[in-house]
C-alpha cells in the first residue's frame, strides 16, 4: 500500500491545501498549482500530447474536498472543474516535485505566449 496522508487541510482564504504524510513530510500546495496539475483527462488528455495548458487559474479556489474510497480525494474547484481524482501517491508526488513541476508549467506558459510571473504563494514542504 502507498502513502496515506495523516491530515489534509484546506485553507480557503490563502488558497492552499496542506497535505501531511508524517512528521517530516508536509506540503502546502496552492489551489492554482493543483488545478493546473489536475490528473483529469481534460487536463492530461487521453494520450501523449493531447493535454491542455490550463490558463487563467491564478485565483481559482477549492470549494470542497470529497473522499474517494481509501485512496484519493476529488477536489471541487470554483471554476467548475471536479473530474480529477488526486490519489495519495499523486498528492505526495506533487508535493515532492512541486518546484520542478511549477517551473515546467511556467515554461510551457511562456512558450505559449502566456507568461505568468513568479510562484504562487506557498511555503516549503
Amino acid at each position: 500500500m502507498g502513502p496515506i496522508p495523516s491530515a489534509i487541510t484546506l485553507h480557503q482564504k490563502s488558497r492552499l491545501l496542506e497535505v501531511v504524510f508524517g512528521p517530516d513530510e508536509r506540503y502546502e500546495l496552492s489551489c492554482e498549482f493543483l488545478r493546473v496539475h489536475s490528473p483529469s483527462a481534460e487536463v492530461r488528455g487521453h494520450g501523449p500530447g493531447q493535454g491542455e495548458l490550463p490558463l487563467g487559474k491564478e485565483h481559482v479556489n477549492i470549494l470542497t474536498i470529497e473522499p474517494v474510497g481509501q485512496y484519493a480525494v476529488r477536489l471541487v474547484f470554483d471554476d467548475g472543474h471536479d473530474t480529477g481524482l488526486y490519489t495519495w501517491a499523486y498528492l505526495q508526488r506533487l508535493g515532492r516535485d512541486r518546484d520542478r513541476l511549477w517551473q515546467t508549467y511556467l515554461d510551457a506558459r511562456a512558450a505559449a505566449g502566456a507568461a505568468r510571473p513568479g510562484l504562487p504563494p506557498q511555503t516549503e514542504g
